[in-house]
């Protein structure tokens, strides 16, 4: 005789944001290229700070007025920023754009059909990873960057007025910035197409916009993006109407918050 034994119904796994989360976490760390982009973005901010911290150190006393008055002792051991916001701009990009690149952007749609917790979690996840990153390159490179400078009597300490602000600012810039990539990817669904439209935003226009007329120009330049968040950690120095680090905050944050918005938008009304 033939026992049939009745298995136990299952009960659906609800979705949850924290398990969206979860999973986007998970998604994140287990790719070899998160790891190595990060690793490039965290070595780019903390060596090029260095290296460009000592060639200012070694020339100061070769530096006219104009120079002299542009130089600060935190911008220069933050420079390195400039060129660290490209890796975690790229990497925001790719965080979205390769699901869609291999088609797993369906799958993450499926099992969250609500299809914008999908989005918030990698911005949750991706804006935690490179915040605390960024922060502990942050202030490595000014404690490297002022050890040099004091060598040459140019140094200031962390207690300095805006020394913490611009060490955190730093950190949060490179997170909007990475957010905005992010948004982009999201926006147009394709990696050479959001790289090309991060770098054009962030690189290509500030200095295509010193072609203008000075009476656009100067009124016009420090609400890019790239300049706006540079005077979130006193890198904005040899602008000629920079935004105050509130300001520039501010700035960056519109922009962000308004490039996720259409993001949102578009992931609802088009499918994958």
């Amino acid at each position: 005789m033939t026992t049939i034994l009745a298995m136990p119904a299952t009960r659906p796994v609800k979705v949850t944001q924290l398990r969206v989360i979860t999973s986007e976490w998970t998604k994140l760390r287990s790719l070899r290229s998160t790891v190595w982009t990060l690793l490039i973005g965290i070595t780019l901010m903390i060596g090029i700070g260095a290296l460009i911290t000592a060639v200012n150190a070694s020339q100061y006393h070769t530096f006219n007025a104009a120079n002299r008055a542009a130089f600060t002792a935190i911008g220069s051991s933050l420079a390195g920023v400039t060129f660290a916001q490209l890796a975690f701009g790229v990497l925001g990009v790719l965080v979205i754009s390769g699901e869609y690149s291999t088609g797993m952007i369906r799958s993450s749609l499926t099992a969250v059909p609500a299809r914008l917790p999908v989005l918030w979690a990698k911005l949750a996840v991706f804006a935690a990873v490179v915040f605390t990153l960024s922060l502990t390159a942050s202030f490595t490179s000014f404690s490297i960057g002022q050890a040099i400078l004091s060598g040459h009597h140019l140094s200031v300490s962390l207690t300095a007025p805006g020394a913490v602000r611009s060490v955190v600012g730093a950190a949060g810039y490179l997170t909007l910035a990475g957010m905005i990539g992010v948004a982009i990817g999201a926006l147009l669904r394709n990696s050479a197409g959001g790289i090309s439209a991060f770098v054009g935003t962030f690189f290509v226009i500030p200095p295509l916009t010193m072609l203008l007329p000075d009476s656009v120009s100067n009124h016009l330049i420090q609400y890019l993006p790239s300049n706006a968040g540079a005077s979130m950690y006193d890198g904005a120095t040899r602008l000629t109407s920079a935004l105050s680090p509130t300001a520039g905050t501010a700035v960056l944050a519109v922009y962000t918050v308004v490039l996720i918005a259409a993001a949102a938008s578009r992931l609802q009304r088009r499918d994958a």
